[in-house]
């Protein structure tokens, strides 16, 4: 069955080479373009498609406006294509913190090396994104009020040397309600996201605002510090963690692991063999399998184990694989993974 799909953007040109691009696709059929949110409105009405790509800056409601009435009022699967400007990066972001599921870097310059650099990445979003079925009911909104009333205390003595955590689509929105949680002296914590190299900073930065503790992007070599939570760049290389007594975070080059680079079971799997038991893994929503083999290898380790259960995940695709093989010591809803991660005791 093909995936259908509408193109709202307010450019004229885009719009005509995203339509090239995806209708070249033999599974991918586009049933119509809209110039903003007004027309795009009528047409999600009348066409029902399966996945809308979106525009985030287009004239009389933007984007972000537009989405968040989508994700409230009549919940689908919409992919972002924004520009890689600093602006376009912070909005960006935004726009998955509302529950985009995915997001398209537009190439600098002429829009024709769109066609040329593509190399079918969009079309591969698209179809990932039709195969998502919005059944949860919308995370509760965070304010400042309520991060201040969640954030949990750290219990002295807990063991716990380190927390790995693992998403892939519908990452960030999850990263936007679990990170405020976290205290400011919370455990060193490290952070594999499924996302574009071209927006993993904005990601970070914007973590960093919400958050007690210090969210910064991964620098090779550099010390883990409790207070810090370390935001793995994209796309080429992996993050994993060294050192004995005094931990150290990496970025090594590798092939792709479990199909991504970089992979959350490289990063489990370090975390495995460096710390056992004195380590937390937490594996968020996500399309596939990645971080589930490696949070098996963090259970058999005898460290603590925790997927997002079904109810609060965009796609159960990894949470799930990771439940099947055992490797979740407890299957939990996203409200309450901080609390077992940064809880004193260990026992099951």
């Amino acid at each position: 069955m093909n995936t259908r799909v509408l193109i709202v953007d307010d450019s004229a040109t885009m719009r005509a080479l995203l339509s090239r691009l995806l209708g070249s696709e033999p599974d991918i059929e586009v049933v119509g373009t809209a110039p903003d949110a007004r027309e795009a409105r009528v047409k999600i009405r009348e066409l029902n498609p399966d996945v809308v790509t979106l525009d985030v800056e287009m004239p009389g409601m933007n984007g972000l406006d537009f989405l968040e009435k989508i994700m409230s009022l009549r919940p689908m699967p919409v992919v972002i294509v924004s520009g890689v400007t600093q602006k376009g990066c912070e909005t960006t972001i935004r726009a998955l913190e509302l529950g985009a599921v995915d997001c398209y870097a537009k190439p600098d310059g002429s829009v024709n090396l769109l066609l040329e650099n593509d190399g079918g990445a969009l079309a591969d979003m698209v179809r990932a994104a039709g195969r998502i079925r919005f059944l949860r009911a919308p995370s509760p909104k965070v304010t400042s009020e309520a991060v201040a009333r969640q954030t949990i205390a750290m219990s002295s003595g807990t063991g716990t040397r380190l927390i790995a955590i693992g998403a892939s689509t519908g990452g960030v929105e999850a990263l936007h309600h679990l990170l405020p949680s976290f205290p400011e002296d919370c455990p060193p914590t490290m952070i594999v996201q499924h996302i574009s190299a071209a927006f993993a900073p904005a990601m970070a930065a914007r973590l960093d605002r919400q958050c007690s503790a210090h969210v910064k992007m991964l620098e090779s070599g550099e010390l883990l510090r409790p207070g810090h939570i370390y935001v793995a760049p994209g796309n080429d290389r992996h993050s994993v963690v060294a050192g004995g007594s005094t931990l150290i975070g990496r970025l090594v080059e590798g092939d792709l692991v479990s199909g991504h680079r970089p992979s959350i079971d490289a990063l489990f799997e370090s975390v495995a063999r460096r710390l056992g038991p004195d380590a937390v893994g937490i594996l968020l929503t996500g399309m596939g399998q990645d971080g589930a083999r490696g949070l098996l290898a963090m259970r058999r380790a005898g460290a603590r184990t925790i997927a997002q259960d079904e109810a609060t995940c965009t796609v159960y695709g990894m949470p799930r694989a990771a439940a099947d093989m055992g490797a979740a010591e407890r299957i939990l809803p996203l409200s309450n993974i901080a609390e077992r991660a940064l809880a004193g005791a260990k026992a099951a």
